[in-house]
């Protein structure tokens, strides 16, 4: 997983590895900037939809693309200071997430925001998670 650092803010995602996102970050597709954009539209209050259990789905605008024809990516917060990301997809791929694929996402939103910040500094030094800064202002972790 890899991190975006917002201000106080910690975004927590996958890395390139994990089967979920293969389909939108090789390509390069969601930037780096565009995952830092839909955090801060969402700590503002831009969500898309509550999805429940701590799960929230967004729209991220795609090179060439507006919103609506971009990729999805599906966020664990409780609004504080840690976002997960959890999955992203194209929305020419896949319409929605089943409830089965839901249920799972939100047991794991449950797990990760109950890490203890000792546990996810062990996993950025593990590099389970890696922190993506936003290039425009310093990274506090």
């Amino acid at each position: 997983m890899r991190a975006i650092a917002l201000s106080d803010t910690v975004l927590y995602a996958p890395n390139v590895q994990d089967a979920h996102l293969r389909s939108l970050e090789p390509q390069g597709q969601v930037s780096d900037k565009a995952l830092v954009k839909a955090i801060a539209e969402m700590e503002a209050g831009l969500i898309d939809a509550n999805l429940g259990g701590s799960v929230y789905k967004k729209r991220v605008q795609l090179p060439g693309r507006g919103k609506s024809g971009g990729a999805r990516i599906l966020v664990a917060t409780r609004h504080v200071n840690r976002w997960f990301l959890l999955y992203g997809f194209g929305k020419n791929e896949q319409a929605n997430i089943d409830d089965r694929e839901l249920a799972a996402l939100q047991k794991l939103a449950g797990a990760l925001l109950s890490m203890t910040s000792s546990q996810l500094e062990h996993s950025v030094v593990e590099k389970e998670l890696m922190e993506i800064a936003d290039e425009e202002k310093p990274n506090p972790h």
